[in-house]
């Protein structure tokens, strides 16, 4: 009884949050997540063409961009690559968001289409407009590349991608996450196996690659608390990875913690948005 009431309560306060998390599209040809927090939306990464980006946005319900109002107010930006960066620039300036970079980037064709920039001091924490947004730097062959922390009202998101290798220090910093958005990029024998020539297939398994699915399973084991409720699979290989693979390893990694009937596990996609996820 005491534990059905917990849960209960859980799902209650979980109705009534202030936050909110939308993957828009995840994998590599383009990655973007909306963050609702009371009045405020942002963007981590806009990695889409503009045209079906925004079409994404609308299908989330995001208010068109408008000349009276602010649509969007912010938009965060991992990494150069243009799977993340592609449309950074374009939606920031047409929505008016305050577009947050490295100071390395802000040179990039993505990025300096905003005039509106603020300097993002990477390994830093950002508190603003009710959040709290602490970036983390990763091991990833776009330097930097950063993870974020994201909280507000006592609620935590976090998001994951573009790691090459599991890492104490970041699972730290990104720790008690209700939800993690975390990346279970490839299986080792699909990409052993498939179609990529040699040095792609060295490049996405090494230290500054993507994460594994054991990889990924390894950082779960990490950063899993039990604050989490919902862990997003995220960054997804359309050629080296299956969601039924990368499910079975998410869900055996938290059967093994204790966590498997209390953790709700989801597939980001490439080609539609997600649900929208009470942080």
């Amino acid at each position: 009884m005491a534990a059905a009431a917990e849960f209960a309560a859980a799902d209650e306060a979980m109705l009534f949050a202030r936050m909110h998390l939308q993957v828009i599209s995840s994998g590599s040809k383009g990655n973007c997540a909306l963050v609702r927090a009371g009045e405020l939306r942002a963007l981590v990464d806009a990695g889409l063409p503009g045209p079906e980006l925004e079409e994404r946005l609308a299908q989330a319900g995001l208010p068109p961009p408008s000349t009276d109002r602010k649509t969007l107010h912010h938009v965060w930006v991992t990494h150069g690559h243009l799977d993340h960066a592609r449309s950074a620039g374009k939606v920031a300036r047409s929505h008016r968001a305050l577009l947050h970079c490295a100071e390395s980037l802000m040179g990039n064709a993505a990025i300096r289409r905003c005039r509106n920039l603020s300097t993002l001091r990477v390994g830093g924490t950002q508190e603003l407009d009710g959040l709290v947004v602490r970036n983390v730097p990763i091991p990833h062959d776009a330097h930097p590349t950063v993870a974020f922390r994201i909280e507000h009202e006592g609620r935590v998101a976090a998001i994951l991608t573009d790691m090459g290798r599991p890492d104490d220090g970041v699972a730290r910093a990104l720790a008690d996450a209700h939800v993690l958005v975390l990346e279970f990029n490839h299986d080792l024998d699909m990409l052993a196996r498939g179609p990529y020539p040699a040095t792609l297939k060295k490049r996405v398994s090494g230290d500054s690659g993507h994460l594994s699915n054991e990889q990924s399973a390894q950082m779960l084991r990490k950063l899993a608390s039990a604050n989490l409720h919902t862990l997003v699979l995220a960054h997804l290989s359309e050629k080296n990875n299956r969601p039924d693979i990368a499910r079975e390893v998410a869900e055996r990694t938290l059967a093994e913690l204790g966590l498997a009937s209390r953790v709700r596990v989801v597939t980001a996609s490439q080609d539609a948005i997600g649900e929208n996820i009470a942080v």
